[in-house]
């Protein structure tokens, strides 16, 4: 275990694998911080976390919650990326144990860590495991000038299946939305995103807030392309989770499954 000499706190493998997911997610709430930690008691992962935070490894804020007060919410601290050797580029700036009244980046980045907790640090079907995870603060080539929420590798046997994420809480224009798929079908036949990611074909998830913006933004993806974009909403996933039944098409009103598992979450 690495030692944190000015608090005298032992970093444990699990504390760096909670660091490290918070590299990618940025930000995490005590539940999400449970699942990545392995934690089965609450009050044992609210202690580990409090003692994280007083050693100055982890900041903590406060948000409202759905049933009223307050929830707590951690990310890295300066002296945490030190530890792990990674940038400070993530760093969130927000004032130690500050209540968050709104924020548009927070909104957003729960709901693709609400998708990557699921992917990475809970119970897949069998025979499925998620063999990366990565986020984009740069276009992934100047040429095609595409910033996706997230991609992942989704491994089944010996067959890896790429996908990236968007997350959509009804706020971008039909503009803005015509020019990501074209954005998407650049990157699918310009060869960058086999040079990229050392695969030859990709498939697109996007969560809606609503079934009424699916529709929307479907009509929208349908005027250019029936391929590569895969749709859902927020509601049937937190239902029936990424592997059930959840997922259409720009073409078709039927509900299909990303992969062929049989198994729930």
């Amino acid at each position: 275990m690495s030692a944190v000499q000015d608090v005298g706190t032992f970093v444990t493998p699990r504390d760096l694998a909670l660091f490290r997911a918070l590299v990618v997610a940025r930000v995490l709430d005590g539940e999400q911080a449970m699942s990545v930690g392995g934690f089965h008691s609450v009050r044992r992962a609210n202690r580990r976390l409090l003692k994280l935070v007083r050693a100055g490894l982890l900041r903590r804020w406060f948000v409202g919650s759905p049933a009223g007060g307050l929830k707590a919410l951690y990310g890295l601290a300066p002296q945490a990326f030190v530890l792990l050797g990674e940038s400070s580029q993530g760093l969130i700036s927000w004032k130690q144990d500050g209540v968050i009244t709104s924020s548009q980046f927070l909104a957003h980045q729960q709901a693709v860590n609400e998708v990557f907790i699921r992917a990475r640090f809970q119970t897949l079907p069998y025979g499925l495991s998620c063999e990366r995870w990565s986020t984009f603060r740069e276009p992934l080539a100047p040429s095609i000038g595409l910033i996706p929420d997230a991609y992942c590798e989704i491994k089944q046997a010996d067959v890896a299946h790429p996908m990236f994420l968007e997350v959509d809480l009804g706020t971008e224009a039909s503009k803005v939305w015509r020019q990501k798929v074209e954005r998407y079908l650049r990157l699918a036949v310009s060869g960058e995103f086999e040079r990229i990611f050392g695969q030859r074909r990709f498939r697109t998830l996007v969560l809606f807030p609503s079934v009424r913006r699916l529709e929307s933004v479907r009509k929208t993806i349908l005027h250019r392309t029936d391929k590569l974009f895969w749709l859902s909403t927020f509601d049937q996933l937190r239902r029936d989770g990424l592997w059930a039944p959840i997922w259409f098409r720009p073409t078709s009103g039927a509900e299909q499954r990303l992969l062929d598992v049989a198994d729930k979450e």
